[in-house]
């Protein structure tokens, strides 16, 4: 299984992507803009990752991005502002102004789909990239 992030924006307020599967845009993805993949407050660099199947004591079933440059415990979760990232990555439905910044919103849908696409695997392949 192959999931794709095609990232579409980025700036202080974040990374904002489509997240793909089969060709079909599913969901929308936000993460920290780009500081030179430094821990906690960076997005991960362009590229292929392995995704794998984790329990997290915070989120629960989750799926962590594997093999990222001096980086670990990169989750996929809720949220809807890049604050909420701490260097993960967030799922959610919309685009929107939340508390007077750029966010996503229905996270909670758009991760349920997430969840769904990926509930018969273990692990995944990853791409992210640029338009």
């Amino acid at each position: 299984m192959i999931l794709t992030i095609k990232r579409i924006a980025t700036g202080s307020n974040g990374t904002f992507g489509v997240f793909i599967y089969n060709d079909i845009p599913f969901a929308l993805t936000l993460e920290r803009e780009w500081l030179d993949n430094q821990r906690s407050i960076s997005c991960i660099p362009v590229g292929k990752y392995i995704c794998k199947l984790v329990n997290s004591p915070k989120f629960g079933n989750t799926f962590e991005i594997t093999n990222v440059p001096g980086r670990s415990a990169i989750l996929f979760h809720k949220g809807n502002l890049d604050d909420d990232s701490h260097g993960c990555i967030l799922v959610g439905e919309q685009f929107e102004i939340v508390r007077g910044y750029p966010g996503i919103l229905a996270s909670t849908k758009g991760y349920g789909e997430f969840m769904q696409i990926t509930r018969n695997v273990d692990e995944f392949e990853l791409e992210i990239f640029w338009r």
